[in-house]
């Protein structure tokens, strides 16, 4: 199997406007919340040989400098990358910056499910598609569902079978921003996180559920403690 030094790169800014202080707010019993969930994931995984993380948040930066882990590097993000209009590509020339060499794993607090074993797996996936002739990885969740798009379906045939089984109907894959992985040469050729051939890792519904609204916190905290998720 190929292999090489991965290396996280987990961005975290300060201000979240639709849920405030998302990233460090008591989440499911965790005084320190997402960002504490994440970065024990993190820090478990065998596969992950250094974790990036990129941050403006003062709260976060004073939990995390009381952290003693030799594979967690804390960079103090400038403001300027770390408003609601910094685009992501913005972001793809700073993780570059910041990791030049090796292999990137993006990932994000508000994806609280995917844990240590999982990173693994998917660094594992990865290796093994880089083989096959892929250049990167995503995290998808497939959709089996009956898609519309501009007053036609898109993923089926009336004209075939007017409401086909959904079992039956070809899965369209929804990137769910959980993972993305590839090599700093793709970063720096493409100024992308994906190739131009990635892999798409397919994730189940819960493992990938994103915390992006008020709601969405809610529901993950209710999923903790029904126990339908490890952390």
């Amino acid at each position: 199997m190929m292999s090489g030094k991965v290396s996280c790169f987990l961005p975290c800014r300060a201000g979240s406007q639709r849920v405030p202080r998302k990233n460090i707010k008591p989440f499911a019993g965790f005084e320190f919340g997402l960002i504490e969930i994440k970065l024990k994931q993190l820090l478990n995984s065998q596969r992950l040989d250094e974790v990036v993380l990129s941050t403006n948040d003062e709260d976060i930066i004073d939990y995390v400098e009381g952290l003693k882990f030799d594979k967690l590097r804390i960079h103090r993000r400038d403001d300027s990358l770390a408003s609601s209009a910094t685009s992501t590509d913005a972001l793809v020339a700073h993780a570059l910056d910041l990791i030049p060499q090796g292999h990137i794993l993006w990932t994000h607090v508000t994806s609280p499910f995917i844990n240590s074993t999982q990173y693994d797996d998917i660094i594992s996936a990865y290796f093994n598609a880089l083989e096959a002739g892929y250049d990167s990885l995503m995290t998808t969740t497939e959709l089996h569902a009956f898609l519309w798009q501009d007053g036609q379906p898109i993923n089926y045939d009336r004209n075939v079978e007017k409401w086909p089984r959904t079992q039956t109907l070809k899965p369209i894959h929804e990137v769910n921003s959980g993972a993305f992985l590839a090599s700093s040469e793709v970063y720096q050729q493409l100024d992308d996180r994906i190739g131009n051939r990635p892999y798409l890792h397919a994730l189940d519904k819960l493992t990938a559920h994103d915390i992006d609204w008020p709601e969405d916190f809610v529901l993950a905290e209710c999923m903790v403690r029904e126990g339908l998720v490890p952390l």
